[in-house]
């Protein structure tokens, strides 16, 4: 059995459930409109990195998560 694959599952399952916790984070956040879609969009860019690769998806959802518990919300315009 390859071992291997079960941690990626690991990590998948970590990186989802991480994900939906952003998500209703990012939903609960009173913050203008363009900085909410701005946050929702940065989060789609994560889930779909998560696809190509899981390790780097996590790595950014990380930066992400410690930038809000940082108070720093980031800029609409930026990508």
């Amino acid at each position: 059995m390859d071992h291997g694959g079960d941690g990626e599952l690991e990590l998948y399952a970590s990186v989802a459930a991480r994900l939906k916790q952003a998500h209703a984070r990012v939903r609960a956040l009173d913050v203008p409109d363009e900085v909410s879609v701005a946050l929702a969009r940065k989060l789609l860019v994560i889930t779909a990195a998560a696809k190509r690769d899981l390790a780097d998806a996590a790595r950014r959802l990380d930066r992400l998560m410690d930038d809000l518990d940082a108070g720093r919300i980031p800029d609409p315009g930026t990508p």
